[in-house]
């Protein structure tokens, strides 16, 4: 009975001692050379340097394409169509006769007027022939003047009568649907057609007038149309307007586009970007970076490919990328994948170990490959 006493304690004063000294070995295994905590070797990421990239603000609106000019055509007066010169869609150059209208009792008149002014140039010709010998009394030759310029007023009131039935493009453009036939009775004021400058879109879209401040002509504008996809126009803002709405709070904008292949059409529906400032800053994936409360961090990666949390500034977000304020410099290899897997002072592994070494001694190195995940 002694001897069962005696193993049963020696074999727990042994197993006591096992659990003593191979629980230190195991604290001692668990932590690194520098005293911090080991997470199973290296954690595997992919770091990139930070670069400074062109940040564009902007402010979007939606808007209205409007011609550069536009007009419908009309009659000034009751005549019938003699000739249509033009068909749907034209582009004509300005001074294009597009409608003739019907003009014998004008012509008539025209070439009684024209006799009549023949007339009384030679009448005058010939008093002023005998004025000249001293015949002719200087009275008689003033009324003979007189009367040829009368006769030339009389045939210009008849040729502007003749140029009214002919219907011109007051500017060049592109034309509208024909709404007349020959034949038809035109009364004033009657639609023909319309008429549209389309070389240049007039853009009018509107703004909160808290970025009032903001609009200021010259400033750079980038439209696009659902027509056209991805497609931007470039223009810039032509003018602020000078009041602002009471209702909306809203102030309009008036910008220029230039439309040489005349791809926008008056009437369009316009997505609006105000670039309201340019400038190259450091731009970073927003996933990478952490937010803890109102703090925000990234994890830095340095020379001996260990990860450190770094407080940042955020500024303007834009296409899923954040702005670095402050927190960063030029060159510094910051984590961009596996960030969730990473505590401070964490090392860390790349694509393989050839990557690392590589990346090692160049801290504003892109990492090469993709990590084993």
């Amino acid at each position: 009975m002694k001897k069962v006493i005696i193993i049963s304690v020696a074999i727990g004063a042994l197993a006591a001692l096992y659990i003593f000294f191979g629980q230190d070995r195991i604290g001692q295994d668990s932590k690194s050379a520098g005293g911090r905590p080991r997470f199973g070797g290296p954690v595997p990421v992919i770091a990139e340097p930070v670069s400074r990239q062109p940040l564009v603000k902007v402010i979007e609106a939606l808007g209205t394409a409007r011609a550069n000019e536009s007009v419908t055509l009309t009659a000034s007066l009751n005549e019938t169509v003699r000739r249509i010169n033009f068909e749907d869609g034209d582009f004509v150059a300005a001074g294009t006769v597009l409608v003739e209208l019907s003009d014998e009792e004008e012509e008539a008149q025209l070439a009684e007027a024209r006799a009549n002014l023949d007339e009384a140039r030679r009448q005058l010709a010939r008093l002023e022939d005998l004025d000249k010998q001293g015949i002719a009394a200087a009275s008689d030759v003033d009324g003979a003047r007189s009367q040829a310029e009368a006769a030339q007023a009389r045939m210009n009131t008849v040729i502007a009568r003749l140029d009214d039935r002919l219907i011109r493009a007051p500017f060049s453009g592109v034309l509208g649907f024909r709404e007349v036939s020959p034949g038809s009775l035109l009364m004033s004021g009657d639609p023909i057609t319309t008429l549209d400058d389309v070389s240049q879109i007039k853009l009018d879209f509107t703004v909160p007038e808290t970025v009032l401040n903001l609009m200021k002509p010259g400033s750079r504008i980038l439209a696009r149309s659902a027509s056209w996809g991805d497609r931007e126009f470039a223009g810039i803002v032509r003018a602020v307007g000078s009041r602002v709405d009471p209702v909306t709070r809203a102030v309009a904008v008036r910008a220029l586009i230039q439309n040489e292949d005349r791809a926008l059409r008056p009437g369009m529906l316009l997505t609006v970007r105000v670039v309201t400032e340019e400038k190259q800053a450091f731009m970073l994936p927003e996933r990478v970076v952490v937010q803890v409360g109102k703090k925000a961090f990234v994890y830095a990666v340095d020379s001996k490919n260990v990860a450190h949390r770094q407080a940042v500034q955020l500024g303007t977000r834009q296409g899923g990328n954040v702005e670095i304020l402050a927190g960063v410099k030029e060159g510094d290899r910051i984590v961009t994948q596996g960030v969730i897997k990473l505590r401070d002072g964490v090392p860390v592994m790349f694509a393989d170990e050839d990557t690392a070494v590589a990346n090692k001694g160049r801290p504003g190195g892109r990492p090469k490959g993709r990590p084993r995940e």
